[in-house]
């Protein structure tokens, strides 16, 4: 018997290819684009909220100082004193007319009763209403 020569060329078979695979990296991409994605939607939900329930002490005041019950008189010129404090340093003119206004509002203060407000004191009252700014 012959010894047989198996060392007949193939050319239908290819070596073999290394395929780059990138899926993992696809994975943490999109992953990590997702968390920060996510992160950016709640941290706006957040300061939505957080916006919204702010406390805004010059707007509380003004609603204050124009819901003031001026027929109470001795109610009315504490509270006018106490919330109008907050705007007086506004400008030279705000703090003036402030300074202006308690000084009128001085003698229906520290009594045990007082007499409705002077038409004068009650247009330095409405002045100093018009002349806040929110």
């Amino acid at each position: 018997m012959q010894q047989q020569n198996y060392d007949i060329p193939i050319h239908d078979i290819k070596t073999i290819v290394e395929v780059e695979e990138y899926s993992f990296y696809y994975l943490v991409g999109f992953s990590v684009l997702g968390v920060i994605v996510l992160l950016s939607i709640l941290y706006l939900i957040y300061m939505y909220f957080k916006n919204k329930n702010s406390y805004n002490e010059r707007k509380e005041h003004f609603k204050l100082i124009s819901s003031v019950d001026l027929d109470d008189t001795k109610k009315a010129a504490y509270a006018l004193s106490l919330y109008g404090a907050t705007f007086k340093n506004d400008g030279d003119r705000q703090k003036g007319m402030y300074e202006n206004l308690t000084s009128r509002l001085e003698r229906y203060k520290y009594k045990k009763s007082v007499e409705k407000f002077d038409q004068e004191t009650l247009n330095y009252i409405e002045l100093y209403k018009g002349m806040i700014d929110v």
